[in-house]
């Protein structure tokens, strides 16, 4: 038997008033009785100590199974929804590097810094360590079919693990809002791509609506699956940080998925001892698009109020009614984090420098060093702080952005609003004649 066996799962809803369990198998997105969000509950019970799963979990990028070579299933102790490994829906995923980012820690005046890289994954983003378990619930329940909305990366990822598992996929994206770097994966991996008339939270609504009629299995952020499998983020990066917590995990702010599964997976580390100081959370969302920043600067945090119109050039986080509030803001609680915004000239000022450090990534990863500097100035986040950031997407999801930022065409809105995004560290392309003593001139060579 499996190791990870001997432990228990069932679905739970966090509502502290209701808090029903469903069996593990059960169709279910959302609570039955009380409407609220699902948690993947366990009880644990670990063969073997703290300090011989992480060698165990080390170990095993040595071996060349499946299971062993995913920087998610490797942790499969930690996620023990499953018992049988034959039916797991992978891609190798996870496996992200940390890098330094000397460049960066210097534009946001503090000592040092790290990015781990999500956007290097198999599809190019953070959602391929959810989808493996998604997929996989998906596969172990009989779904021969799924679905999800997305700005974007979601649908990129889910499309790829369909595929590999011979399901059907169907997509909901907002016309003409998603950047051509992600929907051309969609495309490529055959799923049928539906365009809305409308923003993601109509594509979110109706999605919701029609997997509720029908065969579709959802696998947007409220699916609690997907949220295991994002645990792993925060256990790989423990893992090449030698166990050693750092004081702050920067993350962007969207549909605040990510968020609410690193603060269980930093809650269940530390309740089975994996690690003995609790990193605090900083999520960051862009000014236009920022209700879970307004929620958590009120008094009243019972209730969160949507932005009807979200604006951000940042389309992985053009998100004004994020279903995932409630564990967001339960994640919040269990680290002692904080919730910053930015603006849209921060945004793309920070992803040029990201960028210059020889790294790159798409404008919504880019909020995380944007929000850092803020965080730094204001003294928040100190001089001498350890701080890892999660960049979500890969560089090359959104070229068009890149561009046009270094050949100073960037900006948001359209006609008589819209607003120049200015290019402080552009690199502008030198254009020349095929000529040798020119460009030994122009290159000061």
């Amino acid at each position: 038997m499996n190791q990870a066996n001997q432990s228990k799962a069932a679905l739970r809803c966090i509502e502290s008033k209701c808090r029903r369990e469903y069996p593990i198998n059960e169709r279910l997105y959302t609570c039955s009785s009380c409407g609220g969000l699902l948690d993947v509950a366990y009880d644990f019970h670990l063969e073997g100590s703290a300090a011989e799963l992480k060698e165990r979990f080390s170990e095993r990028k040595a071996t060349e199974t499946d299971e062993d070579r995913s920087g998610v299933w490797r942790f499969r102790e930690l996620l023990p929804f499953i018992n049988d490994f034959d039916r797991v829906v992978t891609l190798a995923e996870g496996n992200t590097p940390i890098y330094n980012a000397p460049g960066s820690a210097e534009y946001a005046q503090i000592a040092s810094l790290r990015f781990k890289h999500q956007g290097m994954n198999p599809t190019g983003s953070f959602k391929d360590n959810g989808m493996t378990t998604g997929v996989t619930q998906a596969a172990r329940i009989g779904a021969r079919a799924v679905a999800c909305a997305s700005t974007g990366n979601t649908s990129a990822s889910m499309a790829a693990y369909a595929a590999r598992a011979g399901m059907r996929a169907v997509v909901f994206i907002p016309a003409g809002e998603i950047a051509w770097g992600k929907l051309s994966q969609a495309l490529e991996y055959g799923a049928a791509v539906v365009e809305l008339e409308g923003n993601f939270d109509d594509a979110m609504r109706v999605v919701r609506e029609v997997a509720n009629e029908t065969e579709l299995y959802l696998l947007n952020s409220i699916n609690p699956f997907r949220l295991e499998g994002q645990k792993t983020i925060i256990i790989e990066m423990l893992e090449q940080c030698s166990w050693r917590a750092p004081d702050w995990i920067v993350l962007p702010g969207g549909n605040l998925g990510n968020v609410s599964a690193f603060g269980k997976a930093l809650h269940e580390l530390a309740e089975l001892g994996f690690i003995k100081h609790m990193p605090r959370l900083a999520v960051i969302q862009a000014e236009g698009a920022a209700p879970f920043y307004d929620l958590f600067a009120s008094s009243d945090r019972s209730q969160l109020k949507p932005v009807d119109k979200a604006s951000t050039l940042a389309t992985a986080i053009k998100i004004g009614n994020p279903v995932s509030w409630k564990k967001a803001l339960r994640a919040l609680g269990w680290t002692d984090g904080v919730v910053e915004r930015v603006s849209e000239q921060e945004i793309a000022d920070a992803k040029a420098i990201i960028g210059r450090d020889g790294i790159g990534c798409e404008p919504a990863s880019a909020a995380t060093l944007a929000g850092i500097k803020r965080l730094a100035a204001t003294g928040v986040i100190e001089r001498d702080s350890d701080v890892v950031a999660v960049l979500t997407g890969n560089l090359l999801k959104d070229p068009n952005y890149t561009v046009d930022y270094h050949t100073g065409k960037l900006g948001i809105g359209a006609g008589d609003e819209r607003r120049a995004i200015t290019g402080r560290f552009a690199n502008h392309p030198m254009r020349a004649a095929a000529n040798k003593d020119e460009i030994k001139k122009l290159l000061s060579l």
